[in-house]
Formats: C-alpha cells, structure tokens, sequence
C-alpha cells in the first residue's frame, strides 16, 4: 500500500453543492487551525472568482488530469457537468505529513470509489445534508454563478446523492438547516468523536 495506508483516520464530508459544505468546514479550520488539513483537489473546470490556485483546487488542464489517472495518482476522481475532479493520495499524504487529519469533501461518486478501491483508509463519512430540496434551489439560486443548465444538474445529482445517503452510507448525518446548529453537531462527531450527535435525514418530500 501506499503511504496513505498509514493515515490519521481522514473524515470524509460529502453532500449536494449547495448544502454550505465549505461555510461548516471554513468554521472548523478557523476554530481548529492545527488540527486539521485539507485535501486540495484537481478539477479541469475553470476558476470561479476569488479562487486561487493551490488553495482552492489545483486548476490543470483535462490532459495533464488524465496523465494522473494513467499513473494511479488519484484516490478518487469523478465527473461531472463535463468537468473532471479529483483527490489525489499526494494531496493526502501532504496533509498526513503535517501531522493533522485529513480532510476529503468529495461527492457520492468519490465516497463509492473509496469504499471499493481505498477501504483501507477507514475514513469518518459525514454526509451535510440541506433542510429540503426547495431550499437547496434557493441556496444554489443565491449564488448567482449557475445557469439554468447547471442547475438543473445539480439538483438531478443532489436527488441522487440524497438517495444514497438514504442506503445507510455514511456514519453520520448533519442538517444544514441552521449554520450555527449544524457546526456544533459536526463539531461534535469530529472533535469529540460523538457519531451518536448527528441527526436523522430528513425525508424530502419536495423531491
């Protein structure tokens, strides 16, 4: 195995885009500076504004990401809406060497092939889920970066993620249905280890 066999357990966090993944995790890595580090993904899409490179993904091009699925450089890779997006093991394996827990927010698609290819990382899987699907739209409508296009697959793909998480795939379930409710419960399970913190996934009947 490679060096991430010998891995802090990592946490996986895993939901819709939209759920507010990155709000609850910048929380914790403010409250928790040391304790934690994050994978950097590669993704072909193009930067959105106010993303740097390095620190929000590594931006490349589509052949120099398939140059690093040729040589088993990813732990997980997925795509979707025509771009492509990865967790490579050196991104793990940089943050493993700083001493801290490693931190993966990766889709469903990711979460799969972890389970079949990687077992051997143990991870924590938490899935952040939204209220309900109409308050996701809101919350993907706010931003005002997506199209009528994309957000049509977006939704389409967080009704799949949402029926995943329903087949008993992750370990534990936070709400996203109040920012600051929902970071003490993920607090909680990662902090203090309290799996039996997280919440129930609602049944979304707007679906």
């Amino acid at each position: 195995m490679s060096i991430a066999a010998n891995l802090i357990r990592p946490v996986v966090i895993c939901g819709p885009s939209g759920t507010g993944k990155s709000t609850l995790l910048k929380k914790l890595f403010v409250e928790f500076p040391d304790r934690f580090g994050f994978s950097v993904s590669h993704t072909t899409r193009a930067p959105r504004p106010g993303e740097e490179n390095g620190t929000s993904y590594h931006f490349v091009t589509r052949e120099q990401f398939l140059d690093l699925v040729k040589a088993d450089g990813f732990i997980e890779h997925a795509e979707f809406s025509g771009n492509m997006y990865g967790t490579s093991v050196k991104a793990v394996e940089d943050v493993k060497k700083g001493g801290k827990m490693c931190i993966l927010d990766i889709d469903t698609q990711g979460v799969k092939l972890i389970k079949k290819n990687h077992p051997y990382l143990n991870p924590l899987y938490v899935f952040i889920s939204p209220p309900s699907l109409s308050s996701l739209k809101t919350r993907l409508t706010g931003r005002g970066t997506e199209s009528e296009q994309s957000m049509s697959a977006r939704l389409a793909a967080a009704v799949g993620e949402l029926d995943y998480a329903k087949s008993g795939a992750f370990d534990v379930v936070v709400v996203n249905d109040d920012l600051e409710r929902a970071y003490n419960v993920l607090k909680q399970v990662i902090i203090d280890g309290k799996t039996e913190a997280g919440d129930k996934l609602p049944h979304f009947e707007d679906k």
